[in-house]
C-alpha cells in the first residue's frame, strides 16, 4: 500500500439478499492507521458491510478497494487479500479440541508457511500483547468468553494483518467481562492499528474512534468525530437512536 492509499475505500456499495436490499449505495473510506465505528440499530446493515470488505459476502454492486486493490478484481489472489486483514467476529470460533497455542499456530503454519518454532514465538508475543500468557496450554472450554474472544484477537494478529475487523466483538460477552477485550482493542488503536469496528459500545466508539459512521436501513447517515455524531449529532435518526442508547429509561416507546 503506497502512502496516501486509503487502507479501505468504499464505492457506492450495495448487497441484496433475494429481494432485500441490506446496502443500499454507502460510500466512506478508512484511512490506513484509523479507528473508524459504526453504530446504528440491529438491522441497519452494519455486519453485511463489514463482511463485504474481506468479501465473505459478495457485493451486488460498487466496489471495495483494500490498500488499493480492487477486491471484486477476478485476477487478484483473494485468499492472500484476506491474509492481510484480520476479522474477529461475535463468535470466537476457536478449534475446541486444540490448545490456545494450537489455535494461534495452526494457520500460520498451514497458510503462511511458518515453521513450528516462529508460529510459536509469534503466538507468544501475541498472547502477551492480550494478556494471556499463561494460557497457552489451556482448551477454550477452560476459558472464559471475555478470554477466548481475547485468544481470537491473539489469533487474527498473528497472522500479521495490516488492517482489522471486528464485528461486534462484545456482544456475546457477560457484561463484566467486555472490559477487557475493549481494553486488547484499545491498545491496538494506540499501537496504530487500522481497525473498523461495528459495535454498539458507545464508551468505545467516544474514547477511542477517530471517526463514527451511523448507519441506519442500509444507508450512512451521518459520520464525522466521535464528537459530532455522538454529542451533537444533526440528523434526526442519529438523535433518537442515541437517546434510545444512551438513555434507554428515559426514551418512551413509540406507539
Amino acid at each position: 500500500m503506497t502512502a496516501g492509499t486509503p487502507a479501505i475505500e468504499i464505492r457506492g456499495l450495495r448487497k441484496s439478499f433475494g429481494d432485500v436490499e441490506v446496502l443500499r449505495g454507502i460510500d466512506f473510506t478508512v484511512a490506513a492507521g484509523e479507528v473508524v465505528c459504526v453504530v446504528g440499530p440491529s438491522g441497519s446493515g452494519k455486519s453485511t458491510l463489514l463482511r463485504c470488505v474481506n468479501l465473505l459476502e459478495e457485493p451486488t454492486g460498487g466496489t471495495v478497494t483494500v490498500g488499493g486493490v480492487d477486491m471484486s478484481d477476478p485476477d487478484i489472489d483473494l485468499d492472500a487479500m484476506r491474509r492481510r486483514i484480520g476479522m474477529v467476529f461475535q463468535q470466537f470460533n476457536l478449534f475446541p479440541h486444540l490448545s490456545v497455542l494450537e489455535n494461534l499456530t495452526i494457520a500460520q503454519r498451514r497458510v503462511l508457511g511458518r515453521d513450528r518454532e516462529k508460529a510459536g514465538r509469534i503466538a507468544r508475543e501475541n498472547l502477551v500483547k492480550v494478556g494471556l500468557a499463561d494460557r497457552e496450554d489451556s482448551f477454550p472450554s477452560q476459558l472464559s468468553g471475555g478470554q477466548q474472544q481475547r485468544v481470537a484477537i491473539a489469533r487474527a494478529l498473528s497472522m500479521g494483518p495490516g488492517l482489522m475487523l471486528f464485528d461486534e466483538p462484545t456482544s456475546a460477552l457477560d457484561p463484566e467481562l467486555v472490559g477487557d477485550v475493549l481494553g486488547v482493542m484499545r491498545t491496538l488503536a494506540d499501537e496504530g492499528m487500522t481497525m473498523m469496528v461495528v459495535t454498539h459500545e458507545m464508551g468505545f466508539a467516544r474514547d477511542v474512534a477517530d471517526r463514527v459512521v451511523f448507519m441506519d436501513d442500509g444507508r450512512v447517515v451521518e459520520e464525522g468525530t466521535p464528537q459530532e455524531v455522538l454529542t451533537r449529532p444533526e440528523h434526526p435518526r442519529t438523535k433518537a437512536f442515541l437517546a434510545r442508547v444512551l438513555n434507554p429509561g428515559a426514551v418512551r416507546p413509540e406507539g
